[in-house]
């Protein structure tokens, strides 16, 4: 096995094309360390890509911030800028492992696992984040809600990774939340989770929102049913009710031993209408 500290993006995309599928990527590690462990992978090389400038920084740009793909979970939720514009981006991100394994894991990690329970991953597509990937042919930004294709797959090109995630610029009276059910109190993979990113009109009604799903697919759904019922409204009880609905009919989950296709369901529509609740009293407290 061989471990290569790449410099330089094109490093690291000549590396994994020329590896023909048998290089991994190593930010934190925090995945790819266990599945080794485990025997699931076996590369032969390893790629470190922590060296490279700009992974382990937060950016502004555009009025939004560029995230680094080494960048950890615990400097994420340590960034005022970034916790006061995406709260729920962080919140999801700050979910991933322990408090240890915060020192480590990435946002990118996260989406790259391609698990449709990635906890960092339907906040980011409630915020219509973009992903940037290199590649043998250059760079190219592709919206996150894109980049998975299905359990442990990803829409990536050979030799191609992500090095970054750009968050948005987003109105004053505008916020974001995150939530998720799981068995247990932490440290626990989502059974149904929901973001709802919304702005408000001067009257406070909904101007714009997304809504994204989590664990009840296979991957993570962005419900334009459920934006679409919000919007123009004061998330009076017809609308949440119009949601809710939304939500469940865009569910499409599996049973298995942490929770049955009905139980996911339901919940995903109570968590959806919460989150859009916790979003938009953010939003009305910035004035």
């Amino acid at each position: 096995m061989q471990f290569v500290t790449a410099q330089s993006t094109a490093e690291a995309a000549r590396l994994l094309a020329e590896s023909g599928g048998a290089a991994r990527v190593l930010a934190g590690g925090t995945d790819l360390l266990v599945q080794m462990k485990s025997g699931m992978v076996e590369p032969a090389t390893i790629i470190d890509i922590k060296k490279i400038p700009g992974m382990m920084e937060i950016t502004e740009e555009d009025g939004g911030y560029r995230i680094g793909a080494g960048v950890p979970g615990q400097m994420l939720g340590e960034h005022a800028g970034v916790v006061a514009l995406w709260p729920g981006v962080v919140e999801g991100c700050e979910l991933i492992g322990s408090t240890q394994v915060q020192g480590r894991c990435t946002m990118v990690g996260n989406l790259c696992n391609a698990s449709p329970a990635a906890d960092s991953v339907p906040p980011m597509v409630a915020a219509n984040a973009v992903a940037r990937i290199e590649g043998p042919d250059g760079s190219r930004d592709v919206p996150v809600a894109d980049i998975p294709a299905g359990p442990g797959k990803l829409n990536l090109k050979p030799g191609e990774l992500i090095t970054s995630i750009f968050l948005p610029a987003r109105p004053k009276r505008a916020s974001d939340a995150y939530l998720r059910f799981i068995p247990r109190t932490e440290m626990d993979i989502a059974v149904a989770s929901a973001a709802v990113s919304l702005e408000l009109a001067e009257d406070g009604s909904i101007a714009h929102a997304r809504v994204a799903l989590g664990a009840v697919g296979p991957k993570v759904a962005l419900v334009e049913d459920a934006a679409r019922a919000i919007e123009g409204t004061t998330l009076d009880d017809a609308a949440l009710d119009a949601l809710m609905a939304a939500c469940r009919a865009a569910c499409s989950p599996i049973n298995d031993k942490r929770g049955t296709v009905e139980f996911r369901t339901q919940v995903a529509g109570v968590l959806a209408k919460r989150a859009a609740l916790i979003a938009k009293d953010r939003a009305g407290e910035k004035q």
